[in-house]
C-alpha cells in the first residue's frame, strides 16, 4: 500500500493537479465552494425536514430548501463567468460575463411566456439545471474572455472606465443573449429534453449491466463529479424502478418469483453515504485527515454523510472538479453497480419487491428492509471495496493539503 500511495503521490498527483489548476476547471470549482453555505444550509434543512414525516404539525421548511439549493443552477450560471475571467485577469469584466451567463441559462431553461406572464419550471433552477448552468457558463466565459482585449477607444482616453466598459462588453455579451435566443426561440431547442432523449434508449436495458452502468455510474457517479446533480436523471430513473417494483410485487403477490434487478430501492446497496459511496471518504475526512481544513470539513459532513446527503462532501472537499478524488470516485461508482447487478442476477441477494422510500436513513436499515441479511452482507462488501478504493487517494489529498497549510504558515 505504502509503494502504491508512493507512486501516486509521485507519479499520478502532479498530472491531476495540472488539470485542477486550468483555470476553466479551477473556475467551475470555486463557483461551487463559493455556494457551499448555501448548500450546507440546504442539506442541513433537508434533514430537519425529515422530522416532518415523525411529527404530526412539524413546520414545512422545503422553502429554506427551494431557495438555497433549489436555485444552486441560477448562482452558478452567474459565477462560473464571473470566475473564468477572474482566472484569465480581465477582471474589468467579470461582472458583466456573469450576467450574461445567468442570462443564457434563463433562457436555456424554457420559460413559458402568457398573459404577460413567465413561468420557469422551479426544478430547473436548481440540480435539474445544472448541466445547463455549466454550458450557460462556460460559453459565456469562452466568449467575453474572447473579446476581453478588445475596445473601442484608445489607451489614452478621457472616458472613464465604467462607461468603456460599457461599450466593450456589448458585442460579446449580444452574442452569448444572441445564441440564446437563435436556441430557445428560433429553433425551439430545450435542452432538459436533449438530456432525456439521450438517456432514453436506457430504458430498455434498465435491467441489463449495461443499464445498470449507465444510470447507476455516469448518471449517479461520472456526472456528478462535474457537478450535476443525480437528480438530473430521476425522471428515467423513476420509470424505470417503480415500474419494475410494480412487476416484482405482483409476480410475488402471485407466488412467483421476482424476476426483475433494477427497482426501487436498489439504490439502498450503491450509494453508501449518497453517490458514489462517499460514507467511506467522509469518515476518513472526519477521523483519519491531518490537515486542518479536511478535518473540519469531515466534522461538518459525516452526519449529512450517514443520512445519505454528500453534497455537502461532494462540493466542500471537494470531489467535483478535483482529480485527486474524481477518480477513486469513478472506480467504486462502477464497481458497485456491478457488483450489485451480479449478486442480484444469480439470486445472491433478494431481488426487491418491497416498497422501502427512506432513503435519508442510513443505508444498512434499508438493505436490511429490502435484502434481509444477505443485503447486510451485499452492502458491507461494497462498503469495504469502497474504503480500499478511496484510502490512498485520500492519504495523497491530505497529504496536498497539509503541506499548503504548513507554507502557508511558513509565509504568515
Amino acid at each position: 500500500m505504502n509503494k502504491l500511495i508512493e507512486w501516486m503521490t509521485q507519479v499520478v498527483a502532479p498530472k491531476m493537479n495540472k488539470i485542477a489548476r486550468n483555470p476553466w476547471v479551477a473556475a467551475v470549482q470555486e463557483g461551487i465552494l463559493t455556494c457551499m453555505p448555501i448548500i450546507f444550509i440546504g442539506s442541513f434543512v433537508t434533514m430537519i425536514g425529515i422530522l416532518a414525516e415523525f411529527i404530526e404539525g412539524f413546520p414545512d421548511v422545503n422553502p429554506l430548501i427551494d431557495f438555497s439549493m433549489g436555485l444552486l443552477s441560477v448562482f452558478l450560471a452567474y459565477l462560473i463567468p464571473y470566475n473564468i475571467l477572474e482566472k484569465k485577469k480581465h477582471r474589468k469584466c467579470k461582472k458583466e460575463a456573469g450576467i450574461a451567463g445567468l442570462s443564457l441559462f434563463l433562457m436555456l431553461c424554457g420559460p413559458v411566456f402568457a398573459d404577460g406572464n413567465v413561468t420557469f419550471t422551479f426544478w430547473n433552477l436548481g440540480s435539474g439545471g445544472m448541466i445547463a448552468s455549466l454550458v450557460a457558463g462556460l460559453f459565456a466565459g469562452f466568449v467575453m474572455n474572447a473579446f476581453a482585449g478588445f475596445t473601442f477607444f484608445k489607451e489614452d482616453s478621457q472616458i472613464p472606465d465604467f462607461i468603456t466598459i460599457w461599450f466593450d462588453t456589448l458585442i460579446p455579451m449580444l452574442i452569448v443573449m444572441v445564441t440564446g435566443w437563435l436556441l430557445v426561440f428560433v429553433m425551439n431547442i430545450n435542452m432538459f429534453d436533449v438530456i432525456s432523449n439521450a438517456f432514453a434508449p436506457v430504458a430498455s436495458i434498465g435491467d441489463s449491466l449495461i443499464g445498470f452502468l449507465v444510470i447507476y455510474f455516469i448518471g449517479y457517479v461520472f456526472l456528478y463529479t462535474f457537478g450535476i446533480s443525480t437528480w438530473v436523471i430521476w425522471p428515467l430513473e423513476s420509470a424505470i424502478v417503480y415500474a419494475a417494483l410494480a412487476e416484482n410485487q405482483a409476480a410475488v403477490a402471485a407466488g412467483e418469483m421476482a424476476a426483475k434487478l433494477n427497482v426501487y430501492g436498489v439504490t439502498n446497496y450503491i450509494t453508501i453515504g449518497g453517490g458514489g459511496c462517499t460514507l467511506a471518504l467522509a469518515l476518513m475526512f472526519c477521523f483519519m485527515a491531518k490537515s486542518k481544513k479536511n478535518k473540519l470539513i469531515g466534522k461538518a459532513t459525516i452526519i449529512p454523510s450517514i443520512f445519505n446527503i454528500n453534497e455537502p462532501l461532494i462540493f466542500g472537499a471537494p470531489v467535483a472538479f478535483n482529480p485527486i478524488l474524481m477518480v477513486p470516485m469513478w472506480i467504486i461508482g462502477f464497481i458497485a453497480p456491478v457488483v450489485t447487478w451480479f449478486a442480484l442476477n444469480f439470486n445472491l441477494v433478494p431481488r426487491i419487491s418491497i416498497l422501502w422510500s427512506f432513503w435519508y436513513l442510513p443505508k444498512p436499515i434499508g438493505a436490511f428492509v429490502v435484502g434481509g441479511m444477505q443485503g447486510l452482507i451485499l452492502l458491507a462488501i461494497i462498503f469495504a471495496i469502497s474504503w480500499i478504493v478511496y484510502y490512498p487517494f485520500f492519504k495523497i489529498y491530505d497529504k496536498q493539503c497539509l503541506e499548503e497549510e504548513q507554507k502557508a504558515i511558513q509565509k504568515g
